[in-house]
């Protein structure tokens, strides 16, 4: 049995009111949506709840999901409309939810150079052009699922990107111009 069918199987338990079915539906998604909360988030405790309450809202909205869309893009819909409830802050603690590895100093160098970049793209981008860069290059979501989740159309997802990786590529390259004058002179 492939994903696809078992993620359907498990919905359709859900539906019928099995907790475990649907604790198995979400065990996958549940790292990326609190990763992509606290992005959106003041405190880990902030993303913490906006985590639960999505959970909650999706086990209690579970019978109007519709299976023509991926079910990822449903619950990262109804994640984003909760964090949007929550006062955010322009700066975040983003960590790193993974197990670990072979080489600390690798991990350590990694973590701080993506907590650069989404720190960066945080101050610089608008919320919604943000959540579209995250979805799309941490959550790996297609532009379809993307401009679904957003509500967005495939166009302004497209346009949003390109604009977002623009910005980016200016303002690292700015960082980037500045530090090599100063050490030169």
């Amino acid at each position: 049995m492939n994903d696809v069918t078992n993620e359907a199987a498990l919905i359709d338990a859900a539906r019928n009111g099995s907790a475990a079915a649907f604790t198995d539906l979400v065990g996958a998604y549940r790292e990326g949506l609190l990763r992509f909360l606290l992005t959106r988030s003041s405190s880990f405790a902030d993303a913490e709840d906006a985590l639960q309450d999505t959970l909650i809202n999706a086990y209690r909205y579970l019978h109007s999901y519709d299976a023509r869309w991926r079910f990822s893009t449903w619950l990262y819909r109804i994640a984003i409309n909760n964090a949007a409830r929550q006062k955010t802050i322009d700066t975040v603690e983003l960590g790193d939810l993974s197990d670990g590895g072979d080489d600390p100093l690798r991990q350590c160098i990694e973590a701080s150079e993506r907590e650069n970049l989404w720190l960066s793209a945080r101050r610089s981008l608008t919320d919604e052009v943000y959540a579209a860069m995250w979805l799309r290059y941490v959550e790996d979501m297609s532009i379809n699922d993307i401009s679904a989740a957003l509500e967005r159309s495939v166009s302004w997802t497209k346009v949003n990107l390109m604009r977002g990786r623009k910005t980016l590529n200016a303002e690292f390259n700015k960082v980037a111009t500045d530090e090599k004058s100063k050490a030169y002179g």
